[in-house]
């Protein structure tokens, strides 16, 4: 297997761990990681702040592609400039979060980005993590995995998550934004929220990360490319 060439792709809803597990996949395999899910949240704020959640068409457009950000890691210690400033802690609020969903369904948005994505994978050797990277982004990839999980363990994950970063949310309120977003996701008319025809499924709900990691990279080192659904015990 020439892991330089190869592109791995893992989608699925918030709160699967597809973030955790992509990093730590990574960095096990020596590849990159693409976080897809960080630039959309980016946009989000940049949007927010400049109050013009509302843009779209040819003015969208010019904002987006006039956007000078930077993304390093990935996970907990990832970091996200913006014309110089540190925002990685402030595009994870859950705000933001809704706003990016919203801003994911318009098309300019989802175009520019997909752009950006497909170029920093072009030469292969990564990790994509997203929502539709395995259907939309890269649908010649080697390997695909859908994570999922059930609502209640999503929920409680983000709202462990949200805690330990000193943003403390209801456990009830983070499972009906995510009931919501999941809705949206699943729903929206480009790009919708599914898994590969050809991607392994994978219900995380009762898997550690390191359980979910070691699972993936035995499929890949094996060379295991068939789809089939893997549910935890």
């Amino acid at each position: 297997m020439n892991r330089k060439k190869i592109i791995i792709t893992l989608d699925g809803p918030a709160g699967s761990g597809k973030s955790t597990v992509a990093k730590r996949l990574s960095e096990r395999l020596g590849l990159d990681c693409l976080d897809t899910g960080a630039m959309y949240r980016l946009v989000a704020w940049a949007l927010r702040e400049k109050k013009q959640e509302n843009l779209s068409g040819e003015p969208l457009l010019r904002f987006l592609r006039g956007l000078d950000f930077k993304i390093e890691g990935h996970g907990p210690e990832q970091k996200v400039w913006h014309l110089g400033r540190e925002i990685g802690q402030e595009i994870r609020k859950p705000e933001i979060s809704r706003l990016a969903s919203d801003i994911s369904r318009r098309p300019e948005v989802r175009a520019v980005l997909a752009e950006k994505q497909r170029s920093l994978g072009s030469g292969g050797g990564i990790v994509a993590e997203g929502r539709d990277m395995g259907t939309v982004i890269f649908p010649a990839a080697e390997y695909k995995f859908f994570l999922d999980a059930t609502l209640e363990v999503r929920a409680k994950r983000r709202s462990q998550e949200l805690l330990e970063k000193g943003q403390p949310v209801s456990l009830e309120t983070v499972r009906q934004e995510m009931k919501e977003r999941d809705f949206q996701d699943q729903q929206r008319a480009l790009a919708p929220l599914r898994p590969a025809k050809d991607a392994r499924i994978i219900d995380t709900s009762g898997m550690s990360v390191e359980e979910v990691v070691q699972y993936i990279r035995s499929r890949i080192e094996e060379g295991e490319k068939s789809p089939e659904r893997i549910v935890s015990s």
